[in-house]
């Protein structure tokens, strides 16, 4: 799992938004579980820049998704650790 981190002027990316999250996520296994995607097209998308440094944003259809992944996965970690005896 790749460790990321913020500029100061990155303070507007969803990256940023999610900063608490970062390193906590396996962000390669949420791309390709939720979207069907690589790794590096989320990192990308998180970063707001593509592989070309061109400014990129998610979708409206791509933040619902993120949006239902995140709560799913909080789902799944709840239902674990909530089964812990």
């Amino acid at each position: 799992m790749a460790t990321m981190t913020l500029k100061q002027n990155q303070a507007d990316t969803m990256k940023a938004q999610m900063e608490d999250l970062l390193i906590s996520i396996s962000w390669s296994d949420l791309a390709k579980r939720y979207f069907g995607k690589s790794g590096s097209w989320l990192y990308h998308k998180l970063d707001g820049v593509d592989g070309n440094r061109k400014p990129i944003e998610f979708s409206d259809s791509e933040k619902d998704i993120l949006k239902g992944a995140l709560v799913d996965l909080s789902n799944r970690i709840r239902r674990v650790a909530d089964n812990i005896h």
